[in-house]
C-alpha cells in the first residue's frame, strides 16, 4: 500500500509554516493516542503515521528533501537514506524517537521545557514574608522601623560558588551539563533529574568548608524600614533584593512585609474613618453639656453634647481619623454617644429618681410611643 503525502496525513498544505506543522501535529497526535482510542484497532498505525510525518516535516533539511523527492528521500538510494536514514534495522529507535518528541511535545511545558530546559546553574532565591505588628498611632503617624530578618544569605568565603577559595564549579560529568539524564524503555524515553548534581548541571569538587558546598549561610540582618502613614492590616510592602540569596550566583529574593495593625482600647478603625465610643451621664444627655474626648494624634477636642441625647446618637469630628496611605484628604473621627445608667444607688438618690419619674409622664417620647403601639397590638389580638 502506497503511503500517503505527510502534508495530507497532517492536514497541512506544502506552504505550512513550522509552527503550523507543529500545532497541526500536536493535535493530531492527542487525538489518535492509542491511550484514548482502545477501542480503535487503527488508531496505533495511524498515530505511528502521524508521527512519521511531522519527523519528516518539523526538521528544515528532511522537510526540504522530502518537498524535492517525496517519500524516495528517505528510502534507500537517496543519499544513504536521507538526512537520518530510516532503514528496517532502525525503524524500532526512529519510533522511539518520534514518540519521545510526543511526550515532550505534548507535556514539555509542565516539565520544564525539552534539551536541557531544566538546567539551574543560577537560580534566583526564594522570597520571603516578614509579618510586622504595628500599634494604631504608629500606623496613624508612620515610622521607620528596624526589623531583624533570618535568610540565606551569600557565602562570604566562597562568593556563592560553593566551591573553596571561590573555584567555579565544573560540568557534571554524567549529565554533562545539562541537569537531566534520559533512559531508553522500549517506546518510551524517560526523562529525570540527573542524580548527580540534582539539576544544576555543575557539581563542586572541593565543597567550601563554611557552607559544606551551599554558596549559602543562614544569617539575620537588620533592616530598616520605611513605614508610610495610613497603613492598615493587610498592607502589604515589598522591599526588592532583600529576600534569600540566589543560588550558583543568581539574583536574590524580594522580602514582602504584611502590616498588621493591632486594635485599640479607644478606637476602632474602618479604613481611614476612626470610632470612638464616649459615655455621658443621663443629665449631661437630657440637659445638654460638653465631654472631652481623646483624639489619636495624643490630642483632645472638647464635644457638645446637644439636649435629649439618646444612646447610639454619633457625632462627627472632622479630619480626626486616619491619614490616608496614598494621599488624599484625612479620614474624620466619629463619637458615638452611650447614656450610662447610674449604678449601687444611695437611698437618697433613690428617692430623688423616683419624686423625678412621677413628674417625667410625658418627657419620654420613645417609651410613650412604644407603648402605645403595644397597647395597640394587644387591644388587636382581643379583638
Amino acid at each position: 500500500m502506497a503511503k500517503r503525502d505527510f502534508y495530507e496525513v497532517l492536514g497541512v498544505s506544502r506552504g505550512a509554516s513550522a509552527d503550523e506543522i507543529k500545532k497541526a501535529y500536536r493535535a493530531k497526535a492527542k487525538q489518535l493516542h492509542p491511550d484514548r482510542n482502545s477501542d480503535n484497532p487503527d488508531a496505533e498505525a495511524q498515530f505511528k503515521e502521524v508521527n512519521e510525518a511531522y519527523d519528516a516535516l518539523k526538521d528544515p533539511e528532511r522537510k526540504a528533501a522530502y518537498d524535492r523527492f517525496g517519500h524516495a528521500a528517505f528510502e534507500g538510494g537517496m543519499g544513504g537514506g536521507g538526512p537520518r536514514g530510516r532503514g528496517p534495522a532502525g525503524a524500532q529507535g526512529d519510533f522511539a524517537s518520534a514518540f519521545s518528541d510526543v511526550f515532550e511535545d505534548l507535556f514539555g511545558d509542565f516539565m520544564g521545557g525539552r534539551g536541557g530546559g531544566g538546567r539551574q546553574r543560577a537560580s534566583r532565591g526564594s522570597d520571603l514574608r516578614y509579618n510586622l505588628r504595628l500599634t494604631l498611632e504608629e500606623a496613624y503617624s508612620g515610622l521607620q522601623k528596624t526589623i531583624n530578618v533570618t535568610t540565606l544569605a551569600t557565602c562570604d568565603a566562597c562568593k556563592g560558588t560553593g566551591a573553596e577559595g571561590g573555584a567555579e564549579p565544573v560540568t557534571c560529568p554524567t549529565c554533562s551539563g545539562m541537569g537531566k539524564v534520559r533512559a531508553q524503555q522500549g517506546f518510551f524515553t524517560v526523562e529525570r533529574t540527573c542524580p548527580t548534581c540534582n539539576g544544576l548541571g555543575q557539581i563542586v569538587k572541593n565543597p567550601c568548608k563554611a557552607c559544606a558546598g551551599a554558596g549559602r549561610v543562614e544569617k539575620t540582618r537588620a533592616l530598616s524600614v520605611d513605614i508610610p502613614a495610613g497603613v492598615e492590616t493587610g498592607t502589604r510592602m515589598r522591599l526588592a533584593g532583600k529576600g534569600e540569596a540566589g543560588l550558583r550566583g543568581g539574583p536574590q529574593g524580594d522580602l514582602y512585609i504584611f502590616i498588621e495593625v493591632q486594635d485599640h482600647p479607644i478606637f476602632l478603625r474602618d479604613g481611614s474613618t476612626l470610632y470612638c465610643r464616649v459615655p455621658v451621664s443621663m443629665a449631661t444627655a437630657a440637659m445638654s453639656g460638653d465631654v472631652e474626648v481623646p483624639t489619636i494624634d495624643g490630642g483632645r477636642s472638647r464635644v457638645k453634647v446637644p439636649e435629649g441625647s439618646q444612646t447610639g446618637r454619633q457625632m462627627r469630628l472632622r479630619g480626626k481619623g486616619m491619614p490616608a496611605l496614598r494621599g488624599g484628604a484625612q479620614g474624620d473621627m466619629v463619637i458615638e454617644l452611650a447614656v450610662e445608667t447610674p449604678v449601687n444607688l444611695t437611698a437618697r438618690q433613690k428617692e430623688l429618681l423616683r419624686e423625678f419619674e412621677e413628674l417625667s409622664e410625658h418627657n419620654n417620647p420613645e417609651a410613650n410611643s412604644f407603648f402605645s403601639k403595644v397597647k395597640s397590638f394587644w387591644d388587636g389580638m382581643k379583638g
